[in-house]
This record gives C-alpha cells, structure tokens and sequence, in this order.
C-alpha cells in the first residue's frame, strides 16, 4: 500500500517542480545533487537447466526505489537493478524518466518469478503492476527475458533475497 502512495503522490508531482538536469560522467543526464548509490551485487536466474549470471544494483530503501533506473541512458547486457521490499505485497512500477526500455521480473518470497512485464517502454507512466504479492522486482534491458527464455516459475538466486543458499 505504501508503495502506491508513493507512485500516487510522485504522479502528482507538477512537472514545473522538476529538478534541474545535467550532464553527469558516462554522458547520462541526471538530476543535479539529488542522485542516490546502490550496493552491488551478483545474481542468477536458473531456467530450464541452465543459470544466467547478472550483476544487479540493490534498491534496498525509499530513495533509492524512488530514484531506480531513472536518467539513466545504458545499462551494460549483464546489469540490472533489483528492488527489495520490506514485506510480500502487490506492487507496481512504471517508468518516468527512464530512457531504458526494460523487463520487469516480478519475484515471490521464495524467488520464484511471478511474473513477467516485457519491454517496458520508456518515459511511461502506465502503472505496471505485479499481478500479485511479491517481495522483489528485477529490471534487466529490455529483450533480456526473450532472448534468455525467462519466464514465471523461474528462480532467482540472491543474497538479498536469501536465496543463494537453497540451491
């Protein structure tokens, strides 16, 4: 619920109030002094037999969930972004101000994939929602889940989810 609030009160956000952009290393257009740092951390999608490696940022508090993937203009094929949340509930996403398209892997307490929202497109406000309780969502580049045959009933292995060790 709190994470709905949150998406409501930032739709509400009148767009004149918009911080100020500019030109950050690595030619990516960030908002000035207001850009939150994520911990790392590798991770591992197991599907049909096989284990596909990732190396994801942690978006572990409010700040940096609310800053996410935004202004950002690449993303390296391996990376992604994993969000963590503090209980199993319905979520959404969406993605304003993001120049990436991505996919969005919506996972179960367990690590299983719940579901799966592909090639997301960029700079939409259209809420995309979990289709359910989940305790994480993982961006990747968009076309990631096609090319690798991802789908819902996959597992995620990661620390962060406490899931590395079941395997």
């Amino acid at each position: 619920m709190i994470r709905y609030l949150v998406l409501l009160a930032v739709l509400a956000f009148p767009a004149f109030l918009a911080v100020p952009v500019l030109q950050a290393t690595g030619a990516a257009a960030q908002p000035a002094g207001s850009l939150v740092s994520f911990s790392k951390e590798p991770l591992a999608v197991e599907s049909g037999g096989k284990i596909h490696k990732f190396s994801v940022e942690l978006a572990l508090n409010g700040r940096q969930q609310m800053q996410g993937l935004m202004f950002r203009r690449r993303m390296a094929p391996d990376a992604g972004m994993l969000f963590v949340y503090r209980r199993s509930e319905p979520t959404a996403m969406w993605m304003k101000n993001t120049f990436i398209p991505l996919d969005m892997l919506f996972i179960a307490r367990n690590g299983v994939i719940h579901h799966i929202a592909e090639r997301t497109v960029p700079m939409s406000e259209a809420v995309i929602a979990s289709n359910g309780p989940v305790v994480a969502v993982l961006e990747l580049n968009a076309g990631t889940v096609s090319r690798l045959g991802l789908k819902p009933g996959d597992r995620v292995i990661s620390a962060a989810l406490g899931t590395e060790s079941e395997k």
